[in-house]
């Protein structure tokens, strides 16, 4: 465990014991009191922006941390990055395919750091700071992830693109149907999983070969901050995704102007609606809406 008696401006290399925890984090969930900050990810760069916001601490009202404000001014990158993936994709059945082997080998190198119990503490801990979340739920959050990694070791990615082939009607005709990737991809996701939903939907994505830019909700994005800075440890080349801290309407002009090809949104279903329209139907929707919670009988009586 990360010792809570140590100061709070202490090096995260100095704070934590485990060699992989050591190697990524960049903030510790038990010493958070405003002075950390996030940054985007843009052509394999880690990035700050003119202006922070602050992030409430949902525990004392004060300031978690604080969190890029991402103005429209300074998307040019993404849309740049995202308009210079080719449509053949980063590899596809043809083309670059030790890359199939080589996301198999993060994927291993992923599940051996999760395995570590201070790497799979640390994310449970980091959850709970921003997402209002019981011990049991938020671990669960992590092993199904976990258990997707381990799905996709060995040779599991390079057979998510197998081919069909059917015989022809006459000597030397046959038709093959490939698995391919769109190349500039979107995964837009909320705050109540911020591991599992977008952990899943873009490694799904890069697994096929596409370049994803990643949103998730501003509140919980150190999560997946942390998360793909793991994942940059354990081998996944930093040019293979962007990510950033926006507000929707400066994420829509990304995949707008960045001529993104196909989108993933997890939401609500009316910013579901809207994005079908504003980018031409190019978009899998996972919606939802407002729905009520039903409090279980361990919710303390005073907050009845």
């Amino acid at each position: 465990m990360l010792s809570l008696a140590l100061k709070k401006n202490t090096p995260i290399s100095a704070r934590a014991f485990s060699k992989h925890l050591k190697a990524f984090a960049t903030v510790d969930p038990k010493t958070m009191a405003g002075n950390d900050r996030g940054f985007n990810l843009i052509n394999g760069e880690w990035t700050q922006t003119e202006k922070y916001n602050n992030l409430i601490d949902p525990l004392s009202g004060g300031t978690l941390m604080k969190v890029p404000a991402t103005s429209e001014e300074e998307i040019k990158p993404f849309i740049e990055s995202m308009k210079a993936v080719p449509k053949s994709g980063l590899h596809n059945p043809f083309k670059n395919k030790e890359r199939y082997l080589m996301l198999s080998e993060v994927n291993r190198r992923v599940v051996e750091t999760m395995h570590d119990q201070e790497v799979f503490d640390f994310f449970v801990k980091m959850i709970q700071r921003t997402v209002p979340k019981s011990d049991f739920q938020t671990r669960a959050e992590l092993s199904v992830t976990v258990d997707f990694f381990e799905n996709f070791c060995g040779d599991r990615v390079r057979f998510l693109a197998h081919s069909e082939r059917q015989p022809g009607d006459h000597l030397g005709q046959f038709n093959t149907g490939y698995r391919w990737p769109y190349g500039a991809v979107g995964v837009i996701t909320p705050f109540n999983f911020p591991i599992e939903i977008p952990v899943l939907q873009m490694c799904g994505a890069l697994y096929m070969g596409n370049k994803p830019v990643v949103k998730g909700d501003t509140r919980a994005n150190i999560v997946l901050e942390q998360w793909i800075r793991m994942m940059h440890y354990c081998g996944l080349p930093k040019e293979d995704m962007d990510f950033l801290y926006a507000d929707g309407p400066t994420m829509e002009k990304i995949l707008v102007k960045g001529n993104v090809k196909n989108t993933l949104f997890t939401g609500s279903s009316e910013v579901g609606e809207h994005l079908a329209k504003k980018l031409a139907g190019k978009i899998k929707l996972e919606d939802g809406g407002y729905d009520w919670k039903i409090m279980g009988p361990d919710v303390p009586k005073k907050q009845n």
